[in-house]
């Protein structure tokens, strides 16, 4: 199967990518160390693990596009969670699969005849991952969020709830992941799907830190269902949309540059409106702030003169213009706003602090991402590479991107 200029080869055994959002990379440091995730430490050692780079910015929807297209933003369109339409000048959420410019692997190998199971924590990405998805050869595609809902016709399934044999999780709850993957177990159980695409969510990383009882709790967890997913004869993957990085002072106060609120006073409130692109309809956890945001100019403003003054605030780590953020970043040109920012390693940026309601934190240390520093990513395979694969890993950059065709290419002997 080809798409996106990559050829990619049939499945030799039922292939399990899993999209651990959130998943730092800190999060796996401190359970080896704890000795808590032996089927994750097994793929390690016999396998292959390495720290990848994700795509930018480090928030959901542009990764896990990123991973199920092969591809950058530039190529599949999807920039943030959250994005300023040029035309209407009005905020839209990115995950319409409308905005989608790419067909994905499980588009493409349903479409080719291969079974294909595709099960998201939130709702807010199903639409995308299923584009064009051919439900009728016996492929599926639903979010445990709404797992009520299913139909045969739009999600090629039904009954969800008692099939997996649960309630319908809580959607602040760990959960809503482990129903992903415990439904995606079943369903290599009973009908021996050749792809499965499981994308959780990152409750737990946004509210847990890594080596709480809570983290290990969750990653004890979902170790026992890759550990089953093994078991059950599939080639097990695992990365992350992102990492996760601590954002507070040593008060535990969150360190926020509210950059709409600065920028309000020079150049002058009208001049300049910040978009926070991790805005989507869940802000519960992190109160829509997270480390990388677009400004579009009005009026007229020079964008140097804009950019000196956002790069000279305490807690900026880089400001691009629109051209080279599309350069250095691989972001769709005609999505991106005038200047993009970036905060530091423990640092966040929001609009206005009144638009920015931080009461669900209930006093908790504020947990997010979307800065570079949130762009590292496990890569782990259940199995080794192959030699051609393995020397490509040592000589260049990894990309979560490419987890699909290391799995599916760079397995087999």
């Amino acid at each position: 199967m080809e798409l996106n200029d990559i050829n990619y080869s049939w499945p030799r055994k039922p292939l399990a990518v899993v999209c651990i959002d959130g998943g730092d990379p800190e999060y796996l440091q401190t359970g080896l160390r704890d000795g808590i995730i032996p089927n994750i430490a097994r793929f390690m050692n016999e396998g292959f693990y390495q720290v990848a780079q994700g795509s930018m910015p480090s928030f959901t929807c542009p990764n896990n596009m990123s991973i199920v297209t092969g591809t950058e933003p530039e190529t599949h369109g999807i920039s943030g969670n959250f994005f300023l339409d040029p035309a209407t000048k009005e905020p839209v959420v990115m995950t319409g699969p409308e905005l989608l410019r790419s067909r994905s692997i499980m588009c493409e190998f349903s479409r080719e005849g291969a079974k294909v199971v595709s099960i998201t924590a939130k709702d807010k990405l199903r639409k995308q991952l299923q584009k064009g998805m051919d439900l009728a050869g016996g492929s599926v595609s639903f979010s445990s969020q709404h797992a009520d809902r299913c139909t045969m016709q739009e999600n090629g399934i039904e009954n969800v709830l008692e099939f997996v044999g649960q309630p319908l999780p809580d959607m602040y709850s760990a959960e809503l992941s482990l129903f992903v993957l415990d439904a995606g177990i079943k369903l290599l159980e009973e009908q021996k799907p050749d792809l499965l695409y499981l994308s959780l969510t990152d409750f737990i990383q946004h509210a847990h830190a890594p080596g709480s009882a809570e983290a290990n709790s969750f990653y004890i967890e979902m170790d026992q269902r890759f550990g089953r997913l093994q078991e059950l004869g599939a080639l097990v993957a695992l990365t992350a949309d992102h990492g996760m990085g601590d954002k507070s002072d040593e008060s535990g106060n969150p360190n926020v540059i509210w950059l709409q609120d600065l920028l309000d006073q020079n150049p002058g409130t009208g001049s300049c409106r910040v978009i926070c692109p991790i805005t989507d309809a869940f802000v519960g956890h992190h109160g829509a702030l997270g480390g990388f945001v677009r400004i579009y100019l009005e009026n007229g403003q020079d964008p140097t003169e804009v950019s000196e003054f956002v790069q000279a605030i305490d807690g900026v780590e880089k400001v691009w213009t629109a051209e080279n953020a599309a350069k250095e970043l691989e972001q769709p040109l005609d999505r991106e706003g005038d200047l993009a920012v970036a905060a530091d390693k423990k640092t966040v940026i929001g609009g206005s602090e009144k638009d920015h309601d931080l009461s669900a934190l209930k006093g908790k240390r504020l947990r997010t991402h979307g800065s570079l520093h949130e762009a590292n990513v496990p890569f782990i395979l259940s199995e080794p590479l192959n030699d051609k694969y393995s020397r490509r890993a040592k000589e260049r950059t990894l990309r979560s991107r490419e987890i699909f065709e290391y799995a599916l290419n760079g397995t087999a002997i």
